[in-house]
């Protein structure tokens, strides 16, 4: 099980309720009072061109969806038009009202709903399956019925929760009506994000049935969610997850050549990023991805409470582009964007191939590859320009360390965005309990930039094995920031036979400063996933001339 700290129960802490309640009654009213001065000049500007009216949309299956359109009050009845399907919250669609109005008032007309099973809207919670699709294909019908003409053009937007049933609508809309799409903290392959190198997410899934405690979650989505916590019926959840993954119809979005713009977290617990970088790279239409420092929805919080926001003006402005043709250089300025960890730089790149430059290779290697005086234990592995031999190290399974994804799903990140990211007490991790390998100090600053790779011969003796590979940056001081990590699990092998283990981490851009030192630290448990181990378990990785094991560093 997962402890408790891991299980944030809403995934917008930052969000206050009662504040987006006062802006949308203020929109409604025109009573400006009780809101702030910039918020009444924008609400000013904005009920001059288009009110808000609260709907019931007819959804799949005859449930009511609950709802709001700001459809203008002159002008031509054929303009573009937004539609946003609401997070996984039961704040529904209260969530977009401030990013809403600002479409309304640069001349969308705008549909905001929520998702079935949450807030005041009918049906049960399916988890973008073929249901929410057809919500959203009866969004745009209701909303062409409403404004009395079809949009010129029609965008989907939404976050988290939204930003998949978006790029679903986009896919398999009969009528192929959606011409854009902005998907932020998104996912590409649920399979994946749930169920990564076969080892389960099982905080990720804990997270999400718990901030969904207000819904009505369908008899099949609590399986499925139950299933993998229990470890059971995988493939069957994987067959589930599979119809409920954008990159699945990847090739409908293709033949229409559908523009796309993602946003994701380097640190996203939820749905980490390597899964949404492979749908990226499967896209082939116009395409652009911000990455940023924090966790899911972190980095796009701001823009929801109505205050500047990077990632939100590039979705309009993405939006702009393609939806009103405006040339306002976002097709220029390259597919990749990117946030430094943790010096905030923005990179821009042409592609997510362009990211990595070159790739340097260093081999685990014995103790004596690490130099003297390093930390408490002087018997850690190097992190070397070649392979050593004769060296082995034994842990064991069982025992959790201080190498951790996170302190908590989605609300360590919050601290990341601030400019404190968790300080790791590395030298506190029991070498009984994991295996560690320093590299020497770096003589100028390291570039990371892409997915780091680690290949690793080891030997478990038991049938299954979990580990989990986690890759910090040392200060000379000691102290240690998360940069990457990845699980990994073998089942169903045999013991005492070697295993080869190819374990992508999670994709990263970090600057590892001069004088640091690259630290890889494998053990077998983390509170984030699914422990395959079996009691007192060992895992052996040893130095094997025919095999060295090794960390494929991408540099840009």
């Amino acid at each position: 099980m997962t402890s408790e700290r891991t299980q944030p129960t809403t995934l917008y802490p930052e969000l206050d309720e009662d504040a987006l309640k006062r802006y949308f009654e203020a929109l409604t009213s025109g009573d400006t009072s009780h809101v702030a001065p910039a918020r009444a000049a924008e609400i000013k500007e904005a009920r001059a061109v288009a009110l808000p009216v609260r709907v019931k949309i007819p959804g799949a299956r005859g449930d009511e969806l609950d709802g709001v359109l700001w459809k203008h009050l002159v002008g031509p009845r054929e303009r573009p038009a937004v539609i946003m399907p609401s997070p996984w919250t039961s704040l529904g669609w209260l969530v977009y009202v401030a990013q809403a109005t600002r479409f309304a008032a640069a001349g969308y007309n705008v549909l905001v709903y929520s998702a079935r099973g949450f807030g005041a809207s009918g049906g049960e919670v399916e988890v973008a399956g073929p249901l929410d699709v057809e919500d959203g294909c009866k969004a745009i019908d209701f909303l062409t019925a409403q404004v009395g003409a079809e949009p010129t053009k029609l965008g989907f937007l939404g976050d988290s929760y939204g930003s998949g049933i978006s790029q679903l609508v986009a896919a398999l809309d009969e009528g192929q009506r959606v011409h854009a799409v902005a998907a932020l903290s998104t996912w590409g392959d649920v399979g994946e994000a749930f169920y990564e190198n076969s080892t389960r997410h099982i905080a990720a899934v804990a997270t999400l049935l718990s901030a969904a405690g207000d819904a009505r979650l369908s008899e099949r989505t609590r399986q499925a969610f139950d299933d993998l916590l229990a470890n059971r019926n995988i493939d069957k959840t994987l067959e589930w997850a599979a119809e409920r993954s954008p990159f699945t119809h990847v090739d409908a979005l293709n033949h229409r050549r559908v523009p796309v713009f993602f946003a994701h977290a380097w640190h996203e617990t939820l749905f980490p990023a390597n899964q949404t970088l492979r749908m990226f790279q499967a896209l082939t239409g116009p395409k652009r991805i911000d990455l940023s420092i924090g966790d899911h929805s972190g980095p796009e919080m701001t823009g929801m409470l109505g205050l500047p926001n990077r990632i939100w003006e590039d979705a309009h402005r993405f939006f702009a582009h393609h939806l009103k043709e405006v040339d306002n250089g976002v097709d220029t300025e390259g597919q990749v964007v990117s946030q430094v960890m943790w010096s905030k730089t923005l990179e821009s790149r042409p592609t997510w191939d362009a990211v990595t430059g070159s790739t340097e290779r260093l081999y685990l290697t014995g103790a004596a590859a690490n130099g003297e005086g390093w930390g408490k234990a002087k018997t850690d592995g190097g992190l070397a320009d070649k392979p050593d031999s004769g060296w082995s190290v034994r842990f064991q399974t069982g025992a959790d360390t201080p190498a951790t994804v996170a302190d908590a799903v989605v609300t360590a990140g919050y601290a990341e965005m601030a400019g404190n990211p968790k300080v790791y007490p590395v030298h506190a991790i029991d070498r009984a309990d994991a295996g560690v390998w320093a590299s020497p100090p770096m003589a100028v600053t390291t570039k990371l930039r892409g997915i780091p790779r680690l290949h690793l011969a080891y030997t478990p003796s038991a049938h299954h094995s979990t580990l989990i590979a986690h890759l910090f940056d040392v200060s000379p001081d000691g102290s240690a920031h998360i940069v990457t990590h990845a699980p990994f699990t073998r089942l169903d092998g045999e013991p005492g036979q070697p295993v080869r283990a190819e374990i992508p981490l999670q994709a990263t851009g970090y600057d590892v400063p001069a004088g640091h030192r690259l630290m890889l630290v494998v053990d077998a448990r983390d509170p984030f996933y699914g422990d395959a181990n079996q009691p007192r378990a060992t895992l052996d990785i040893a130095a094997d001339e025919d095999d060295p094991s090794y960390l494929d560093l991408p540099l840009g």
